[in-house]
C-alpha cells in the first residue's frame, strides 16, 4: 500500500545515493502515461535541503517505478516563509535532449520496435538500456530526420495506446527504457477484477467532465517535396466528410524524402505524417479519489489502466484510460487525482503548424 509519508531519496546524476529529504512541506508527484511525468518538491531551507537539492540530481520515492531529474530550483526568502522549491520531469525527459539521427524510415514496421530503434540510434544517454520488448504488434510507416526524439516517442506511444518510461535500477546504476500497456479493468470485460468509480461506490470525491473540439481535425492535407503545382500532395483522414462535419488542417512534410522509396512507400510516409496531425474531440475527466477506498491505488488500478466511470446524475457511463495520476503529499496526508481520456490543452500551440 502506498504511504502518505514517502521516503524521498536523492541521487546524483550518476545514480549515487546522496541522502534523504526529511522535512518536505509539500510534494507533487505527477505521473503521465504518454509523456514524462513531473515532480514539484517544497522544503524548508536547511543545510540538508541545500546540500541535496541541486539541478541534475535525481528525486526518487522509495518503492516507486519512476524517478525524476531536477531541472528547476527556486529559493523563496521572505519574512514569513523561507523555502526551496525543486521541480523537474521524470527521467524519460532525457530523450528531450536528443534528436533522431541521421535518418530513420520504417515501412509497415512494428511501432514498438520503432520506439526502441529511434532511441538506440540517437546519441547515447548514459546508463540507459532497452528493457525486454512488450510485444505490441501494431505496424506503422513513417520517416524522421533530426527530429526531437521525445516528441516522436510520445507520438508513437499515443499511436500504440502505450505508456513508456525510464525505469531506474539504483543498485545496478542502470536505467531501462520500457514500453508498457495498462490493464483492462472495465466492467464490460471478464478476464480481470473490474474497477468502477461512481457515486454509488462513494469513490468520486470530485468530478470534472470536459468535451472540447477546439483542436478537432479529421482531414489533413499533406504537402511533400516540390513547389507550386509540381508539389506532391496527399490527403489523410476521412476525405468523404462534407459540410460542418469536415474539419481540415494542413501540414508540410517537405522533410520526408524519396530516398530509396517507391512512390507508394513515399506517399504512405506522407499519409502517416498527416495522421499524426489529426486531432480527435478531446474528452477529459478529472477526479479526486480515495487512494485506499474500495479500490486501492497501485493494487487494484494504476497508470494506464482502463476503468469504468459512472455518473448517473448526468447520464455518464464510460470506459476510459487513466492517462495521468497526481499524488500530493502534504501534512502527513495523501491526495490522489486521476485524469482519464485526453487532458485538455490550456492554449492552442500554433508553432507546429508547419505552413
Amino acid at each position: 500500500m502506498i504511504s502518505a509519508t514517502p521516503e524521498i531519496r536523492i541521487y546524483d546524476r550518476d545514480m549515487n545515493f546522496q541522502g534523504i529529504i526529511d522535512a518536505a512541506s509539500s510534494l507533487q508527484w505527477h505521473r503521465r502515461y504518454y509523456s514524462p511525468g513531473e515532480v514539484e518538491l517544497h522544503c524548508p531551507i536547511t543545510e540538508n535541503s541545500l546540500l541535496l537539492l541541486k539541478r541534475e540530481n535525481l528525486v526518487y520515492l522509495k518503492g516507486a517505478v519512476e524517478a525524476a531529474v531536477i531541472e528547476d530550483l527556486e529559493i523563496h526568502d521572505a519574512a514569513t516563509k523561507t523555502e526551496i522549491i525543486a521541480k523537474g520531469r521524470f527521467l524519460s525527459c532525457y530523450m528531450d535532449r536528443r534528436l533522431i539521427r541521421p535518418f530513420f524510415h520504417t515501412e509497415n514496421g512494428n511501432a514498438e520496435t520503432a520506439m526502441r530503434n529511434i532511441l538506440s540510434g540517437a546519441a547515447e544517454i548514459p546508463r540507459v538500456e532497452l528493457a525486454d520488448a512488450h510485444g505490441f504488434t501494431k505496424s506503422i510507416t513513417f520517416q524522421a530526420t533530426y527530429k526531437n526524439l521525445l516528441v516522436y516517442e510520445e507520438k508513437l506511444a499515443k499511436y500504440l495506446q502505450a505508456g513508456f518510461r525510464f525505469r531506474p535500477d539504483f543498485s545496478a546504476k542502470r536505467i531501462y527504457f520500457e514500453v508498457y500497456e495498462g490493464e483492462d479493468h472495465t466492467t464490460t470485460q471478464k478476464n480481470r477484477p473490474w474497477v468502477l468509480f461512481s457515486d454509488q461506490y462513494g469513490n468520486l470525491e470530485e468530478f470534472d467532465y470536459v468535451q472540447n473540439d477546439t483542436l478537432y481535425t479529421n482531414v489533413c492535407y499533406v504537402g511533400g517535396l516540390g513547389t507550386g503545382t509540381s508539389r506532391t500532395y496527399v490527403v489523410s483522414g476521412d476525405d468523404t466528410l462534407t459540410g460542418l462535419d469536415r474539419r481540415e488542417t494542413f501540414v508540410s512534410a517537405s522533410d520526408v524524402t524519396t530516398d530509396n522509396l517507391t512512390t507508394v512507400q513515399y506517399q504512405a510516409a506522407l499519409k502517416q505524417r498527416g495522421v499524426d496531425h489529426l486531432e480527435p474531440v478531446a474528452l477529459s475527466i478529472d477526479t479526486l479519489v480515495n487512494p485506499v477506498g474500495n479500490f486501492v491505488y497501485k493494487t487494484d488500478y494504476d497508470l494506464g489502466d482502463l476503468v469504468t466511470i459512472r455518473k448517473e446524475r448526468y447520464g455518464i457511463e464510460i470506459d476510459e484510460r487513466i492517462v495521468e495520476i497526481t499524488e500530493v503529499y502534504e501534512n502527513g496526508s495523501l491526495k490522489v487525482s486521476l485524469t482519464f481520456g485526453t487532458p485538455i490543452p490550456e492554449t492552442i500551440d500554433w508553432t507546429d503548424s508547419d505552413i
